[in-house]
């Protein structure tokens, strides 16, 4: 294996998926925790019928309690450090720091929550990633403000990130601004804090909640480097590797703008720091007025300045693009579509397995961009069953896993600046898409079951003694 000796092994979590704690110490309110569990949880969520004024007691579960992190952070690092992370990927919740969103002074006793938490990385000699925003803007904005297409979010997203980065310059090096940016080119609920109900379904308004993430992100790498210039700032993106179902120019074309639209749209902006030749193509497919977005050139001159060091982004399956109609529709995946791959297995939420397709996207990202890369997410999500003896054999995840590392290094040995793997869920959470705790990915099992009824017990599963031997052998032993 060619991977660099200071290679960050590690593995990745969101705040709002392991937190809990969701209404103590000062913390306010965020989307996620006025979202549903269960597998049609975002089917709901781009109904017209939900905004975000439901009464949120009706969902008490998932993410309101989640593992309880914040009263177990210490064992789960412990346990993290035992299986040698150099590296830890987390979020810091918006609404534990500014509980509605818009105040002017921050919560310190949210503050002292990660205060703690990086000290306790930093203790065993691991490496804080920290995502500024993932998934849990506070519910005030989307409600009050209607989300990023309000510009007004700007200035508070700023002041968040600055009093972070202020905070934590000298503990943290590694930095994402936002969670999965191009996720609102299918559903922007999570990302942007849009829904039907407060203009999510109008792409005007995803196109200029982008705009404004897109200064924000800026102002704040800006404001980053100005501060400390060892500070590495990157973006975070999902990647799809995306194949035509046949040779067909119409769906060879389709496949083209499709990979333009979700793998290249957002980076381009934050990379390259400035907008894609390609964007008036976009605002003409989906009616985008683009004289609503309200892009100022001082907007374009921060944007410029303030690109990022590194792209973050998770990978966990590839799609196939049928324009012209041909082959039967993917399971399993609301967000990323796309019809099924016959030469691909599928997971049991119907994703498909595709370890190649992950050479090909570091190789297609590097590239397009030559800056260095990090895959912040990257996972399989199963149904673990512990068995008599209390052992977990998730012999599927190691195989996954292998088989994409295997798939990182060949892209390492084609000459990608690869910085480090962090894998989704390294300890069992709740599911982004499903709100789920029996889709689990991590490498410890935590007790506890789709009803939130468990002992919150953690334990080891096969895969926790498999990935402490890659880290230790710097992948050379698989």
């Amino acid at each position: 294996m060619t991977f660099k000796t200071d290679f960050l092994w590690g593995g990745a979590t969101a705040a709002n998926q392991l937190e809990g704690a969701y209404d103590i110490d000062g913390k306010g309110l965020s989307v996620a925790d006025a979202m549903p569990g269960g597998k049609e949880r975002l089917a709901i969520l781009a109904s017209p019928e939900f905004d975000w004024t439901i009464d949120i007691e009706h969902f008490t579960y998932p993410n309101h309690d989640g593992i309880d992190h914040y009263h177990h952070f210490k064992e789960d690092i412990a346990l993290f450090a035992e299986m040698g992370f150099k590296a830890y990927r987390f979020s810091v919740a918006w609404s534990r720091i500014f509980p509605m969103g818009d105040e002017t002074t921050p919560n310190e006793k949210g503050l002292l929550f990660y205060d703690q938490l990086i000290d306790e990385c930093l203790k065993y000699g691991i490496e804080p990633v920290v995502t500024i925003s993932h998934y849990e803007m506070p519910l005030n904005l989307a409600k009050t403000y209607g989300g990023w297409k309000n510009r007004e979010l700007i200035e508070f997203y700023v002041r968040f990130a600055k009093v972070l980065l202020e905070r934590y310059q000298d503990k943290v090096k590694y930095w994402m601004t936002f969670n999965e940016i191009n996720s609102a080119t299918f559903f922007s609920g999570l990302s942007q804090g849009l829904v039907p109900s407060n203009g999510g379904d109008d792409k005007t308004n995803v196109f200029k909640a982008w705009h404004n993430q897109f200064v924000a992100s800026a102002q704040a790498v800006k404001f980053g480097h100005d501060l400390n210039k060892s500070l590495q700032i990157g973006c975070m993106s999902i990647y799809s590797t995306t194949y035509s179902f046949d040779a067909n120019p119409v769906n060879q074309l389709a496949t083209q703008e499709s990979i333009q639209e979700f793998n290249y749209f957002c980076n381009d902006v934050q990379v390259r720091g400035a907008y894609p030749a390609f964007t008036n193509r976009l605002h003409r497919k989906h009616g985008v007025n683009a004289d609503a977005l309200e892009i100022s050139e001082e907007d374009l001159k921060i944007i410029k300045e303030g690109t990022v060091d590194y792209i973050g982004f998770s990978y966990y399956m590839s799609t196939v693009e049928s324009k012209t109609g041909e082959g039967v529709q993917a399971s399993g995946n609301m967000v990323l579509g796309g019809v099924k791959n016959p030469f691909l297995k599928e997971s049991e939420w119907g994703w498909a397995v595709d370890p190649d397709g992950l050479c090909y996207a570091l190789n297609d990202l590097y590239g397009r961009y030559q800056v260095p890369l990090f895959i912040v997410e990257n996972g399989l999500g199963a149904i673990d069953k512990v068995q008599e003896d209390g052992t977990i054999q998730d012999d599927y995840r190691i195989d996954y896993l292998k088989k994409h590392i295997q798939s990182m290094n060949e892209a390492v040995e084609d000459g990608v600046d690869l910085m480090g793997y962090t894998p989704w869920g390294c300890i069992d959470l709740v599911s982004a898409s499903t709100g789920e705790m029996s889709k689990r990915y991590g490498f410890i099992y935590v007790d506890l079951d789709d009803e939130g009824k468990g002992t919150k017990k953690r334990s080891k599963k096969k895969s926790f003694d498999w990935y402490k031997e890659v880290i230790a052998s710097n992948a050379t032993n698989l």
